[in-house]
């Protein structure tokens, strides 16, 4: 199967050229030199295809169809399964379908799906982790180099990826537990890249009256406050190389104030901490949960109920939420 790069194909060309001196030498000096192919493969290449999500006994299918034109970046992803579930991004535009309704958010809100895993800032990644060169193979019918990212302690967890050898598209990833256990799989199991992908979807979406109506009565339609200045909340035992992201107060569906969010990345896994007025009735939604790569950890603190979510193991979640504390301003 032929592969169509999109407009960027002289960046990319070079950035090509340089991977291929990384992998005629068999130590892999160069790494990150690929992953910066890996990073940009993800934005600016055209490709469709059928994708499986799977951790434990739980299978997701979903469709997804990324295009870059004269207007930007633009991506479709569509669950296969159960209700309507879509989500439509045309650069920072997000629209969503769950079902018949339908939500515009002005901007995404920084998460990376599959298959763009990879972050902007790679350095953080060299900081983070040992990476290193693993098998070849193929996936999809496609020929894929894969990459370990192991972690450096014991709080994260090993990220495995297989990107196509030619574009650097990324097409299966793994999370590892200590002991290589799969905790959870993205995995293309169909895939074009290039050629004639349908475009219909794209299309210039204006919010109606309807919509901002619906904005108005949902707290969860309106806009996370960026807060300026810290909120007091302090973090003491986060995970060497975990830079705070954001720190917003974030109107919540059912909750009569907002939440405080703080949000922080090492480059690979995320963590979230959710801050808000405690209650009698969350003694009851307190503990551990997880769901794949995916840990919860909320416990009651004072008058607070602090949440922690992040892809890592459950002793860090816990460990997190257990340094969460006020400080003041």
């Amino acid at each position: 199967m032929q592969v169509a790069m999109t407009k960027p194909a002289i960046l990319m060309s070079l950035l090509l050229v340089v991977a291929q001196n990384a992998f005629a030498d068999p130590l892999w000096q160069d790494e990150l030199n690929w992953l910066k192919i890996m990073a940009f493969a993800s934005h600016q290449t055209d490709y469709s295809g059928t994708f499986l999500y799977q951790y434990g006994n739980h299978v997701e299918i979903s469709r997804i169809t990324h295009v870059v034109d004269h207007d930007g970046e633009h991506s479709r992803l569509e669950s296969l399964d159960g209700v309507r579930r879509e989500i439509i991004l045309n650069n920072d535009q997000v629209l969503c379908y769950l079902g018949d309704s339908k939500v515009k958010l002005k901007e995404r809100q920084g998460t990376r799906t599959f298959p763009a895993l990879l972050p902007a800032q790679l350095s953080l990644l060299n900081e983070n982790y040992l990476i290193k060169q693993a098998e070849e193979g193929k996936v999809a019918g496609f020929y894929a180099h894969a990459t370990v990212f192991q972690p450096k302690d014991n709080l994260r967890y090993t990220h495995k990826m297989w990107a196509h050898s030619d574009s650097g598209l990324l097409l299966k990833a793994e999370v590892l537990d200590e002991h290589d256990r799969v905790i959870e799989r993205n995995t293309f199991m169909q895939l074009t890249i290039g050629g004639n992908i349908d475009r219909s979807w794209i299309a210039e979406d204006k919010p109606d009256a309807v919509l901002i109506a619906q904005k108005q009565r949902h707290p969860l339609l309106s806009k996370a406050e960026a807060l300026t200045n810290a909120s007091g909340w302090q973090v003491d035992m986060l995970p060497a190389g975990f830079r705070k992201i954001t720190e917003i107060r974030r109107p919540m569906f059912g909750k009569k104030t907002p939440v405080i969010q703080m949000v922080f990345s090492d480059g690979l896994a995320g963590i979230s901490i959710f801050i808000e007025s405690s209650n009698d009735d969350q003694d009851d939604h307190t503990g551990l949960s997880s769901q794949g790569a995916m840990q919860v950890y909320s416990k009651v603190a004072g008058d607070y109920l602090v949440t922690v979510v992040g892809e890592v193991p459950p002793r860090t979640v816990m460990r997190v939420a257990d340094s969460v504390r006020y400080g003041g301003q």
